[in-house]
């Protein structure tokens, strides 16, 4: 058997089935380039027949140069005839067609025979064959079909033509030995298929999609059907990322890796979660919130020691820069001091345990710590609450045609200082204003408006976060004028930025115009 697993991505065809994810057509070709960047083997694009924007299969089928393009249709000429119009001009083009084997599906929907569905699938499969080279045939249902009748349509669909025969759990149903077993039996059974490649499609009713597809691939599979983040009709489809992880890093037990590029993982994750407006679970193997994320005082301080200790994999083996130890109420001392270390802090034992005393308690209070927070620990608070600019006046100027502009003074104890400066917007250029006086850089990470109360002249509260030299400080001010608000709140920071300087450094001279820097 090969050690090669095809991966076969379904994100723009089963994927946008999933209630809400619905992609037009210039988003479609975005996922495809990006699936491509992934180097995933094939993309099934779509089904051609089920509507118009469907059918702009074809523009995804010209732009892929690197991958198999699919198009999905049933046993049916039009819509073969439609799949091949959809991706003739591909670079590598696959025509999948499809048709239900079990009792279920057979009696209930299609009110068809077993004998009607060979009779379909073999025809169908030579008509795709004769306009396109390679044909992937699926038999829908299969986990709930019977083995017998099973095994007699893969043997005809394969001397039809077809060069890929998947047994999809469609329903969710199968469990991992039981799906196992039924691919060990169809290549007992039927000689043919070890010419050819079995594939595994699999969704995730009961959450064993990708437990099902590893127990395929130690059966014979060597073609996964997936989707990013696992998305699909109802609970989803096996997620590519998991898959793709769980065969790399357990390649030694498993014998089997992927041609994914396993770096473009986590961009494809997130360009996804764009595009959909569908978010991770924070808890989501491989690209979620919290997978790289230890806090747990016994895990810090294993990840601390050695990063193996709780990490079967690296965050960059996936496309994320870093692990993150986050300080919570589970954290531990050893967490908390190496997060003093960064933030400047050399704290002794005894310091050192006064923190973590304080800390423990704002855990148990707030559900995020931030820098700030650690900083005005270990600081004497009224010092670091104490303003060192003050705001005596702004004014800005902003239109449709004119460029935004705004002039700030600042008081600083009994000095004043005045300058201009203009940007993006109002706010931009209020902040480039304060820059200009202070001489003190930052990076906004984070800025949001809030109305307090009601009424067109509601007090609005304003909510930023400053980088400053790689340490996040808060800032938040009231006021009816945004702007004003914008300006105080980012003082705020600043000034928090310029104490927590000061203290670290242990300057006792006070600041001035010149001389603060952060």
């Amino acid at each position: 058997m090969e050690e090669r697993i095809y991966i076969f991505d379904t994100t723009l065809r089963d994927g946008e089935q999933s209630p809400g994810c619905s992609l037009n057509l210039e988003e479609k070709v975005r996922m495809a380039r990006q699936l491509e960047q992934l180097r995933v083997d094939v993309i099934e694009a779509g089904f051609p027949i089920a509507s118009v924007g469907d059918f702009e299969v074809h523009l995804i089928a010209r732009t892929i140069e690197h991958c198999t393009v699919a198009a999905l249709c049933r046993t049916v000429k039009g819509d073969i005839d439609r799949a091949w119009e959809a991706i003739q001009h591909a670079k590598k083009p696959r025509i999948h067609t499809f048709i239900a084997t079990s009792d279920i599906h057979l009696t209930h929907k299609l009110k068809k025979t077993r004998e009607q569905a060979l009779t379909d699938a073999v025809w169908a499969i030579k008509h795709a064959k004769s306009l396109c080279s390679e044909v992937e045939f699926s038999c829908e249902d299969a986990s709930r079909s019977n083995i017998d009748f099973l095994c007699t349509i893969v043997a005809a669909a394969i001397d039809a033509g077809a060069s890929i025969i998947n047994l999809p759990d469609t329903v969710g149903y199968a469990v991992p030995d039981e799906y196992g077993a039924m691919f060990r039996v169809i290549r007992e059974r039927v000689p043919a298929a070890r010419n050819v490649i079995l594939s595994s499609h699999c969704h995730n009713d009961f959450g064993l999609a990708v437990a099902n597809s590893l127990a395929a691939v130690r059966n014979g599979v060597r073609q996964i059907e997936c989707t990013i983040n696992g998305i699909g009709e109802r609970a989803g489809n096996a997620a590519l990322e998991e898959i793709v992880m769980a065969l790399r890093t357990r390649k030694e037990m498993l014998g089997v890796d992927t041609n994914i590029n396993a770096k473009e993982i986590y961009k494809s994750s997130k360009l996804l979660s764009t595009l959909t407006g569908m978010q991770v679970q924070r808890n989501k193997a491989i690209v979620g919130a919290n997978a790289f994320a230890h806090e747990a005082g016994i895990h810090q301080d294993g990840m601390l020691k050695s990063r193996i200790t709780y990490e079967i994999m690296t965050p960059q083996s996936v496309g994320i820069k870093h692990s993150t130890l986050v300080l919570g109420k589970h954290s531990g001392r050893h967490a908390l001091k190496q997060r003093y270390g960064e933030l400047g802090y050399n704290l002794s034992i005894e310091e050192l345990e006064q923190a973590y005393r304080t800390f423990c308690t704002i855990a148990d209070q707030k559900k995020d710590i931030f820098d700030e927070d650690l900083i005005a620990i270990v600081e004497d608070r009224e010092s670091a609450a104490e303003g060192l600019y003050h705001l005596e006046n702004i004014q800005v100027l902003s239109g449709t045609n004119l460029r935004p502009t705004a002039t700030v003074e600042l008081r600083l104890r009994d000095d004043r200082f005045v300058d201009s400066a203009t940007g993006d917007g109002p706010v931009d250029a209020a902040y480039k204003a304060i820059e200009r006086i202070t001489g003190v850089i930052g990076k906004l990470t984070e800025y949001s408006i809030k109305s307090v109360t009601f009424g067109h002249d509601a007090i609005g509260e304003v909510f930023v976060r400053v980088d400053f030299d790689g340490v996040l400080f808060n800032g938040r001010a009231v006021s009816t004028d945004v702007i004003t608000g914008s300006a105080k709140a980012y003082l705020e920071a600043l000034n928090r930025a310029i104490n927590a300087k000061k203290r670290r450094e242990g300057q006792q001279s006070s600041p001035n115009q010149q001389t603060v820097t952060v």
